[in-house]
């Protein structure tokens, strides 16, 4: 009885790294999508890069965390994501509520708590949500986001849908006991949910390595579940692209949940009050030079005889030209009455 117990444990584990393997060189892009590629990381990067000048000029208070670096993995994702398939993540939710279609007027007056704002200026920068997009959050508890992304993927296949959920969180949550509770439950029933592990190495601000026990396999953390892995170059959005497709078409034809461990890397703190002296300037700048994610597809574009740099700059200058709008837009909005304070809020007395 041991002994077929062992088998069986044994074969999901095996089962969980045979999806591991994956191509040596993703699937070369059209010319297509490497602008919009392009044009959808530079709006990421520009947009971010804006932010974090108004909270350093005080138009943004709180917390606010920013994804440079990371363009690829959000951009990949939805370059693969159907419009019907719903995608949820933690508090560094810009980018995929830009990419889920939300206004970034919109988007940057919630930042600086502005009525036009995605939540009426009520959440701010870890709290946006498009629900014409299927996007749900934004969720500023570690790990939150991953049972309720996890539940998302329940109510389409309950409800017979033909959609999947792309739940996006850190290595940092991917301690959190509610992730294997909801892995448990996704494996059980077999649900749509694919689980993006964010690997940017650090956190909240401690290296991966001494707070991780197996660091280098996030991708197995499912393996005593049955659910399958991959460990996917979170900086090439080609890359992201393929696995996410991939992934897709696993857990729509009934193979149940699995994940994705996305190793990438921010180039700022883990929000912006963190100065990040954790890690030194060379590190970063190494990052930036070698495996830039928005560089990579320039040099690609350029390579391929499909742009020239004064092309990429016109893409630039426009996607600059939005974000500067937007920022103009998101300070000089109305800001809420005083009658929204209790608007939209359940209080239990």
């Amino acid at each position: 009885m041991a002994a077929s117990k062992s088998g069986k444990k044994s074969g999901k584990a095996a089962k969980a790294r045979k999806a591991a393997a994956k191509p040596n060189h993703p699937p070369a892009f059209t010319k297509e999508e490497e602008l919009r590629a392009l044009r959808d990381m530079l709006l990421i990067r520009r947009f971010e890069e804006k932010a974090g000048q108004l909270y350093g000029m005080g138009h943004i208070g709180g917390f606010l965390h920013l994804y440079i670096g990371q363009e690829a993995v959000a951009t990949g994702v939805f370059m693969a994501r159907r419009e019907q398939d719903h995608v949820i993540t933690s508090y560094r939710c810009h980018a995929q509520e830009l990419l889920a279609g939300a206004d970034p007027k919109a988007v940057m007056a919630e930042l600086t708590g502005r009525l036009p704002g995605v939540s009426k200026g009520k959440g701010g920068s870890m709290h946006m949500f498009h629900v014409a997009g299927n996007f749900w959050g934004g969720h500023g508890i570690v790990g939150a986001q991953v049972p309720i992304g996890t539940g998302l993927a329940f109510a389409a296949s309950y409800s017979g849908e033909n959609a999947a959920c792309f739940t996006f969180f850190g290595e940092g949550a991917a301690n959190q006991g509610q992730v294997y509770e909801s892995f448990n439950m996704a494996a059980l029933w077999k649900l749509p949910v694919i689980y993006v592990i964010e690997n940017n190495r650090y956190a909240m601000g401690t290296e991966i390595h001494r707070a991780t026990a197996k660091a280098e396999e996030l991708f197995m953390r499912g393996a005593a579940f049955g659910i399958p892995g991959e460990q996917v170059d979170g900086m090439d959005v080609r890359a992201v692209k393929d696995a996410a497709e991939r992934a897709l078409q696993h857990v729509l034809s009934g193979e149940g949940p699995i994940i994705l461990e996305m190793q990438t890397y921010r180039y700022r703190g883990h929000s912006m009050s963190d100065p990040a002296k954790y890690r030194s300037r060379e590190e970063v700048q190494k990052m930036r030079q070698e495996h830039d994610p928005i560089e990579q597809v320039k040099r690609r574009l350029l390579e391929a005889g499909w742009a020239t740099e004064e092309d990429i700059k016109a893409v630039d200058a426009d996607v600059r030209k939005v974000v500067a709008e937007a920022a103009d837009f998101a300070t000089s909005a109305e800001q809420p009455p005083e009658k929204e304070l209790w608007r939209d809020v359940y209080a239990e007395y």
